[in-house]
């Protein structure tokens, strides 16, 4: 993790800077719920502020103002100190407030420059191809933000990519920059990396504001944090009068506990065992011979970056895919390329982590959607599937109207939840959980962190496969690293080294090589 500067270095302007943008009273409503509610904002030049809040606290709902894609129903924007009504986020570009989203807005198999330039009218040098080529090197000196102007998105790690979506910010010459979850899906040596480019921009002058979840990264970088609940801002103070408690307890209302909980028993016989795994998935990554064991009563926590053979290591063990050699067995029973039916009938519940796309069906009510794994036969029982929705709900703290609520219409963490509630509610003992935290807030993190923790306890096998290392650390009893379809490093969780997982999760296998990656 990026170091923090000390007091005097940090943010030279600090909490002195001139005001770059601000909200001064705003209120925003949504088919009548207050989603702002007399918000005041400020973000000042030289300063990296940390935006805080549960799902639905509307940090979300005031970023999207000062940036253009909303308008206020009331209240103030000022920018520079200078009253605005933006119609567009290009308007607010325009003005020099800009937002990365954390679904990056590139075009695939077009290049580097031709993305920086995407959408932007302006004429002159900011369209000359050498002068785009220029710019990008320049800034690449200044921020540290080494890039290529001529290679393809398509080609570029995820980290890559966000390096194109600032670059393309400040081509447009922001002043204010907004970032949605920047780190959601680096590894430690990327967010380092980040972090050094912000620290940079607000040494430069430049407003950064950082929507997040990890506190831990807060209390790295920021200078200040503002934390809204309920649609209301119910603080806002320099980092250091703040602590990760009170953040969370603000955020929430109540004390929360992310602390990890150790096991309660030893490790009990081996449920899910993979061996020799090998797949070729054509432009994707592969696996190149997984030898992976899970036992009972503990979580193995599979780290990297997105796109190193996770997902096809969950679909192969959950039955989705057909590997080319090796073999699974769960519960002692081979399902190796026998469906997922075979794999569930052996004791095995899956929770991906494309949620709408392989997980649940948004077009059918949350009953519905909890029913479609059970094997009913041709019977089908209405209300009594709507008794365990309405059970689900209340368990799970899902946010919905009832059992008959369509999925689409929830956020994104309450799908998660709904997900959560048919899976591990099944009576598996094996559970593959990709990304089960992603897009919670602090109050849900906790809620999933202590649910696999207690199924862990009672003797239930869990591998969790997640990009957020964090994540990995808090919640493993072990822990594995992939990199381009290959294991490349593993170790019990007590043994953590933060250098060592770096390394691995870019490939470094331990001997002084990088893992093949043919």
């Amino acid at each position: 993790m990026a170091s923090r500067p000390a007091n005097g270095e940090r943010g030279r302007a600090g909490a002195s800077g001139a005001l770059l943008a601000e909200a001064r009273n705003v209120s925003k409503a949504f088919t009548g719920v207050l989603a702002n509610d007399r918000v005041d904002f400020e973000l000042r030049a030289g300063e990296i502020h940390a935006l805080l809040g549960e799902n639905g606290a509307g940090k979300s709902t005031l970023a999207s103002i000062l940036t253009g894609l909303y308008s206020a129903d009331s209240g103030e924007i000022r920018v520079a100190g200078q009253p605005v009504s933006f119609r567009s986020p290009r308007d607010a570009l325009a003005r020099g407030v800009g937002i990365i989203h954390q679904h990056f807005h590139l075009v695939d198999r077009f290049t580097v420059a031709e993305n920086i330039v995407l959408g932007d009218t302006r004429q002159g040098f900011f369209m000359s191809p050498a002068g785009i080529r220029r710019a990008v090197a320049d800034l690449g000196d200044r921020y540290g933000l080494e890039i290529a102007p001529d290679a393809t998105v398509a080609e570029l790690s995820l980290g890559e990519r966000q390096r194109v979506e600032i670059v393309k910010m400040l081509v447009r010459e922001v002043d204010v920059l907004f970032l949605d979850e920047p780190t959601a899906v680096l590894a430690p040596g990327e967010v380092e990396a980040l972090f050094a480019t912000l620290r940079r921009m607000a040494d430069d002058g430049k407003a950064i504001a950082l929507v997040t979840h990890k506190l831990n990264e807060v209390f790295s970088i920021c200078d200040r944090a503002t934390v809204m609940r309920g649609g209301k801002v119910v603080a806002a103070a320099a980092i250091e009068d703040f602590t990760p408690e009170t953040i969370a307890r603000a955020m929430v209302g109540r004390d929360v506990d992310l602390k990890p909980r150790p096991s309660t028993r030893a490790p009990g016989a081996v449920v899910l065992a993979a061996s020799g795994l090998g797949m070729e998935a054509g432009h994707h990554c592969g696996l190149h011979g997984i030898d992976l064991e899970i036992r009972a009563g503990e979580i193995v926590g599979i780290a990297g970056v997105a796109g190193n053979g996770q997902l096809q290591l969950a679909e192969v063990l959950a039955g989705l895919q057909r590997p080319d050699a090796g073999k699974v067995t769960v519960n002692g029973t081979d399902v190796t390329g026998k469906g997922p039916h075979a794999a569930r009938k052996a004791g095995l519940a899956y929770v991906p982590e494309d949620r709408l796309g392989t997980g649940l069906a948004s077009g059918l009510s949350i009953a519905d959607n909890l029913m479609l794994t059970s094997d009913t036969g041709f019977l089908f029982d209405r209300s009594g599937s709507r008794k365990k929705a309405a059970a689900a709900i209340g368990e799970y703290r899902v946010k919905a109207s009832g059992p008959e609520e369509v999925v689409r219409r929830l956020s994104g963490g309450n799908v998660q939840k709904i997900l959560l509630a048919r899976e591990l509610g099944s009576q598996a003992s094996v559970f593959v959980v990709a990304s089960p935290a992603r897009g919670l807030d602090v109050a849900g993190i906790e809620f999933v962190r202590n649910l696999l923790q207690d199924y862990r306890d009672r003797g239930a096998a869990i591998l969790l496969i997640s990009e957020d290392l964090d994540e990995v650390r808090l919640l493993s009893d072990r822990i594995v690293v992939m990199h381009a379809g290959h294991i490349t490093h593993q170790c019990a969780a007590v043994d953590y080294d933060e250098a060592a997982i770096g390394l691995a999760i870019s490939g470094y296998s331990g001997g002084g090589r990088f893992a093949d990656t043919r």
